[in-house]
């Protein structure tokens, strides 16, 4: 087999990459930094697995349902079966590891989540997303030692090595010395969200920036759901960025209210009597933003009646972060909350196998668009990540085919970065379409915006591309579905339970693919 080529060392780009190892094939594992600050770090809440450690008799069936469900039935479901039945396996290759998971005297501990109805999300308090990948950092530290993975930290992509819809490899560039290389073989992006296309808005590490989806859809890698953007509903402001407070707050009983006739009103515990601040982050976001509308003011998370023990087992590093960016003891005090952009349900558009449609190249994790539909749900993206890159390798371990040296001149080669200014303007542009409440005339008016702008060099371009995307994309969905809420087609249709896909060849077209069936036996 030929070399493999992965974009990207987080959760996803690990997992592959140790898979492939394990099998005792080699992969050149590329990122703009090392894996200790990829977007995995920040993951707080925990990972989902039907284990049924608490006596809940939780199913895989349960999980599975609870996906599709909560990705309001726009998700493959095959894929999700597929992601759900091996959630348990993986938890526990997990614990194998030594991820020191939050434990009952017995087994591991499991958390509720937004939802689901049972208790299904493991945790390491409430960092759980940087306890396993210090753990998979390890484990693919001893196959760097032996080879297997060989890993070009501080490098970019510059372009995809594609002629005749077929991948060849990837252009990347040393940052440190400015060398540009071509790297040959099978390619798979891991290259995590589009944080960077919303500057200062999200809650995702700035070095995501967005550059390798923009660059792959350019060159005629489709891209689906672009219109679903996960609002997270509880975040407050710090310097270039939005931070998450975990759902897990909720999840241990955590309470939201804002301030009506002068009296608390715990709005969502009266309107979801079942899931209470629990329901799928859509939701509890929209609530959010229409009851500010209504009230005024601030919509507060009221923590306050949290136990001692709560803080110190399951959020003392939650609380510790909190005081640290407010000056304020979450324990003592409510919170004052906002919702910001967390996740990205489309990308890259790829099948159950994780392949797109360029012959060669794959994409897996928060990159491709893949497993959460029009919404994901809270504790599925640790686990998409790891299962996404180890289905990945598996297929094209399945798959294999050896990529020798070709004539790639006239390849891409401007490697020139997008300005600070022209970056700040997309974002701004793009939530002023792609807010929590979409219409027609603000998804117009933002394109019409875009279409002034000029880009001076590839990426640039790349971007506005990108973004155009985007808002066509929210424009051709004339219905309300999951995250993607039309004020103008307030309605679920169930003409439009279809993926957007967007593609590029001179000009952007957009156009809809029916959701796979189910098949019987998987």
């Amino acid at each position: 087999m030929g070399r493999m080529i992965i974009i990207g060392a987080g959760l996803a780009g690990l997992s592959a990459s140790v898979t492939l190892a394990e099998q005792g094939f080699s992969c050149d594992l590329i990122s703009l930094q090392n894996s200790e600050r990829a977007q995995s770090v920040l993951a707080e809440g925990g990972i989902n697995a039907a284990l049924n450690t608490m006596g809940e008799q939780d199913q895989v069936q349960n999980h599975y349902e609870d996906t599709l469900r909560g990705g309001v039935y726009l998700a493959d479901p095959n894929a999700v079966r597929n992601l759900t039945s091996h959630a348990p396996e993986i938890v526990r290759w997990l614990e194998n590891l030594g991820v020191p998971f939050n434990m009952t005297d017995q087994d591991i501990m499991l958390r509720n989540f937004g939802g689901q109805k049972k208790k299904r999300t493991a945790y390491a308090q409430s960092s759980t997303g940087k306890i396993i990948m210090t753990a998979v950092i390890d484990e693919a530290r001893k196959h760097e030692v032996s080879g297997k993975i060989r890993r070009y930290s501080h490098h970019e992509l510059i372009c995809l090595l594609i002629r005749d819809h077929i991948c060849m490899g990837a252009r990347i560039r040393d940052l440190y010395t400015g060398e540009i290389r071509d790297f040959f073989g099978i390619v798979l992006l891991c290259s995590g969200g589009m944080n960077g296309i919303f500057p200062g808005m999200t809650t995702g590490t700035t070095q995501n920036t967005g550059d390798v989806t923009a660059i792959a859809f350019r060159q005629g890698v489709e891209l689906g759901n672009l219109e679903m953007l996960q609002y997270h509903p509880t975040t407050i402001g710090i310097y270039g960025k939005r931070c998450l407070v975990t759902e897990a707050a909720r999840g241990e009983g955590g309470r939201l209210y804002i301030m009506k006739n002068q009296k608390k009103w715990y709005f969502m515990e009266e309107k979801y009597p079942e899931l209470k601040n629990l329901m799928p982050r859509d939701v509890v976001s929209r609530e959010m933003y229409m009851i500010r509308r209504e009230c005024g003011g601030s919509v507060y998370l009221d923590m306050t009646g949290l136990s001692q023990e709560t803080w110190q087992k399951k959020l003392s590093d939650l609380r510790q972060e909190i005081i640290y960016y407010l000056a304020l003891d979450p324990a003592s005090a409510p919170l004052p909350v906002k919702e910001g952009i967390h996740y990205f349900m489309g990308g890259i558009a790829v099948d159950e196998k994780h392949q797109t449609n360029i012959k060669n190249l794959y994409a897996a994790g928060e990159c491709a668009c893949q497993y959460h539909g029009a919404n994901r749900l809270g504790g599925n993206s640790l686990l998409g990540a790891l299962y996404g890159g180890r289905k990945a390798a598996e297929i094209i371990l399945q798959n294999p085919e050896d990529i020798s040296e070709k004539d790639v001149s006239g390849m891409i080669s401007d490697f020139r970065p997008a300005s600070p200014e022209l970056i700040q303007k997309i974002g701004e542009i793009l939530v002023s379409g792609l807010g929590i409440i979409r219409n027609a005339g603000d998804l117009e008016k933002a394109l019409h915006q875009l279409e002034s702008l000029k880009g001076s060099n590839f990426r640039e371009e790349n971007r506005i591309y990108l973004a155009k995307a985007m808002l066509l994309s929210a424009l051709e969905r004339k219905e309300s579905r999951g995250a993607h809420y039309r004020e103008d087609y307030p309605e679920k249709k169930e003409a439009f339970r279809k993926t957007t896909i967007a593609e590029f060849a001179q000009e952007i077209k957009i156009t809809f693919r029916e959701i796979p069936e189910r098949r019987a036996e998987l």
